[in-house]
């Protein structure tokens, strides 16, 4: 399954907000991060303040807080606003009368099915702790390479 850029976006910005808990964090700051354009990720904050997943704090020092139960919202539900998840197709092909379109889009079905369910399933707070678990190991690889680096130059 692909992702839009915005729907991307959603799930890292509520994964850094829900990192950072009580502190609001500035578009600017989130998409420094993730090397995205303020702009564009300023309208995805907007279409999840619309839908009740962050709000925003005006002022000197403020920005978006994660407004959601980081144990209670799932990646579909962040993935819901941005895509089209149903499984019906848009454009009619003159294949899909036969029995072998019919087979196929049954099979299709169901594997959009299981992907909702799948999505629907992943808190927020899960990801967090993946994402939490993958920068542990992984800063603990780069500082193998980096030693293993020293090590070679000095030889």
């Amino acid at each position: 399954m692909r992702l839009q850029i915005s729907t991307r976006l959603a799930i890292f910005a509520v994964l850094e907000l829900t990192a950072r808990e009580g502190r609001q964090l500035s578009v600017a700051e989130i998409g420094q991060k993730y090397g995205v354009s303020s702009h564009h990720l300023a309208k995805v904050m907007h279409v999840m303040g619309r839908a009740g997943l962050v709000h925003s704090v005006r002022g000197a020092g403020g920005g978006y807080q994660f407004a959601g139960n980081a144990r209670r919202t799932t990646l579909l539900d962040v993935i819901q606003l941005f895509e089209d998840l149903s499984s019906v197709e848009q454009d009619a092909d003159p294949t899909d009368a036969t029995p072998e379109g019919q087979a196929l889009r049954e099979v299709i079905s169901e594997v959009d099915d299981i992907a909702r369910a799948t999505l629907g399933s992943i808190t927020i707070a899960t990801m967090r702790k993946l994402v939490d678990r993958h920068a542990f190991s992984g800063a603990g690889r780069s500082k193998a390479v980096i030693s293993r680096r020293r090590n070679q130059s000095r030889l």
